[in-house]
């Protein structure tokens, strides 16, 4: 006999891991205020190596607008430089003598929209992989019942459980959401 509940709780990992993926991109989405993941992560092209910006400097947030950028070794400012300016977005990168400061503008009406318009993509593309993750469960135990392995009182069991985890799960999406859509409504 297939156990249901191991079935279902194969799924919590799996959608652990989309709250994680939204996580990390809730935090490349830029709010009111400079954070050192608006740039930690984009990746340098430095000594025929790709590098993520986080491993070859020192970055921090003097102001509320501001990052500071410090490479460990100045030979890589040009790199660094030039992957900031790559990246697509609205950084303006100054060089200084051994650092690099970035000033964030303030955001606009339109920027903020637009910011507001992608959290809203990045909320129906996490539900879509959560969801997914849920029909294969469902599936797994649909498969288990036909082969009586599963019976069918632990088969709705099965079901209703899937379906308190997603609704767990869209709930936690919902509030990292609007949590960020806060912080940029507000700034």
């Amino acid at each position: 006999m297939i156990d249901y509940q191991t079935i279902v709780q194969k799924t919590k990992p799996e959608m652990d891991n989309v709250i994680n993926y939204l996580t990390g991109e809730l935090k490349r989405i830029r709010a009111d205020r400079a954070t050192p993941s608006l740039v930690e992560d984009i990746v340098v092209d430095c000594f025929d190596q790709r590098l993520p910006l986080k491993q070859l400097a020192a970055i921090s947030c003097p102001e509320k607008r501001q990052i500071l950028i410090q490479p460990w070794d100045k030979n890589y400012l040009k790199d660094i430089v030039n992957a900031l300016h790559k990246s697509n977005s609205d950084l303006s990168p100054v060089t200084e003598e051994k650092s690099i400061r970035i000033t964030l503008p303030p955001l606009t009406e339109e920027y903020r929209k637009s910011l507001l318009k992608l959290l809203s993509q990045k909320r129906e593309e996490v539900r879509i992989s959560l969801k997914r993750v849920r029909e294969e469960a469902w599936k797994e135990i649909q498969e288990g019942f036909n082969n009586g392995e599963i019976t069918e009182d632990d088969k709705f069991k099965g079901k209703d459980d899937l379906q308190k985890i997603i609704d767990e799960y869209n709930k936690k999406v919902d509030e990292l959401i609007e949590k960020r859509e806060e912080e940029i409504t507000k700034g």
